[in-house]
């Protein structure tokens, strides 16, 4: 049984940033470390070959919805064929190195984490240069990540709430809240939010990785998944837990990240390696 955690790619068209993100994975992911990727029944028929490719060349898992089943049910798809911990990775992403062993350290650090997410340029309350803004992709992401990787102690500080873009899902999580409310969030928005604060309930603990970077392009895929939902997800994720918004609200207002923020922002800037 592989140590590493079980990727999971749901794909739904996105032809470009799928394949950036693919090769990415290819570029910086652990020898032993194990890919599945669905496709959601995607309509261009440029993806089918495409993951199909990876598959024959990487020797990733591939496995292909027969209709549109939507974000979450695909989500769930994956979730429920780890062994282990599992990382669910948009296909509008970017990753960088070390990524995915920085995830599992900061997922291990103690056994009731249920959720890890690394810094991001979009990707809401865990976005840099800015917070809470969808800041463009860096020129140079690989050495963004480095001198974030770099850059002060770790300190996995915790986070109301996971960001979908890039979320490590720990086993413990899985065995003790189960996967994403179908039922409730459709096709999309709020599963995430969701499963972050079901997790609270049960004693565990969503923390950011603050040592790791991972881009996120946005709306490309199965469109924008930020920290907010629509508003008729909004409303599905308030009769679940009535105090999300005075939660999330009051985490920004305090901003407990600005200044692990403004040190890794003013390290990047002193080596001119992006957010200029």
């Amino acid at each position: 049984m592989s140590q590493w955690p079980l990727v999971i790619v749901p794909v739904y068209n996105a032809v470009e940033a799928t394949v950036q993100c693919l090769e990415s994975l290819n570029n910086y992911l652990p020898d032993a470390a194990e890919v599945l990727l669905i496709n959601d029944a995607s309509t261009d028929p440029a993806i089918a070959p495409i993951l199909r490719a990876f598959q024959e060349a990487e020797g990733w898992k591939l496995q292909i919805n027969s209709s549109n089943q939507g974000f979450v049910k695909t989500a769930n798809i994956g979730l429920k064929q780890a062994s282990q911990h599992a990382v669910l990775l948009n296909s509008d992403t970017i990753v960088t190195p070390g990524w995915l062993e920085k995830l599992i350290v900061a997922a291990e650090i103690n056994q009731r984490i249920a959720t890890v997410t690394p810094w991001t340029n979009n990707g809401e309350i865990v976005s840099l240069p800015n917070f809470c803004e969808a800041n463009p992709v860096p020129a140079n992401a690989d050495a963004v990540a480095s001198i974030i990787g770099s850059t002060g102690v770790a300190e996995y500080p915790e986070i109301p709430t996971a960001v979908g873009f890039c979320m490590l899902i720990t086993a413990n999580a899985m065995k003790e809240i189960g996967y994403f409310d179908e039922q409730t969030f459709g096709l999309g928005y709020g599963e995430e939010n969701d499963y972050s604060r079901r997790a609270v309930q049960a004693g565990l603990h969503n923390i950011l990785c603050d040592n790791a970077y991972v881009c996120h392009q946005g709306n490309q895929s199965f469109g924008p998944r930020g920290l907010m939902p629509s508003d008729d997800s909004m409303r599905r994720l308030l009769s679940r837990h009535p105090d999300y918004l005075e939660i999330v609200q009051s985490y920004i207002a305090r901003d407990p990240l600005a200044q692990r923020r403004s040190t890794l922002i003013s390290a990047i800037r002193a080596e001119n390696a992006g957010f200029d």
